[in-house]
């Protein structure tokens, strides 16, 4: 049956079925303002659960200074419209050379969000390290993976 649609039907940036009707500005982005409001509140209770000292504020600011997503890094979205135009071969070339490039813009902020992850850890004491154990795992079992059973992208989970 999927071979019998006309071609592109139903493909990303295809205009097909799947996309008619839809944003594609606004198709996945949250509202930055409020999602900055809601990290905001989320690293001031960090801040003070960990109880810093006037030593640790500036690897703080640091911190949180590089975890701030990277400007451009969610806002370039391909132009639909003009992958449309394209023949399939060369769109699915662009598509590929896109999501290269995006693919490589989020692991150089992983790394620089990594590096600084470690750099601030460093700074606290066992016991500050322990509470920032417990709210880097419950922060990355609500979104940092995406893996599994429960994200789609691993193993099916067992039927039962």
């Amino acid at each position: 049956a999927a071979f019998s649609q006309a071609p592109g039907a139903g493909m990303i940036g295809a205009g097909g079925p799947m996309h008619e009707g839809m944003d594609h500005q606004r198709m996945g982005q949250m509202d930055p303002a409020k999602m900055q409001v809601r990290i905001d509140k989320r690293n001031a209770a960090l801040k003070a659960q960990l109880k810093l000292t006037a030593a640790q504020e500036g690897a703080w600011t640091t911190y949180t200074a590089a975890m701030k997503p990277p400007a451009g890094l969610m806002a370039t979205r391909p132009d639909f419209s003009e992958l449309a135009k394209l023949p399939t071969p060369e769109r699915i070339d662009k598509m590929k050379a896109l999501h290269t490039q995006h693919m490589n813009d989020m692991n150089a902020a992983m790394a620089t969000r990594g590096e600084a992850t470690k750099a601030f850890y460093a700074t606290l004491t066992p016991e500050q390290q322990k509470v920032f154990d417990a709210n880097a795992m419950r922060q990355q079992g609500r979104h940092g993976w995406h893996h599994g059973p429960r994200g789609g992208n691993g193993p099916a989970k067992p039927a039962q």
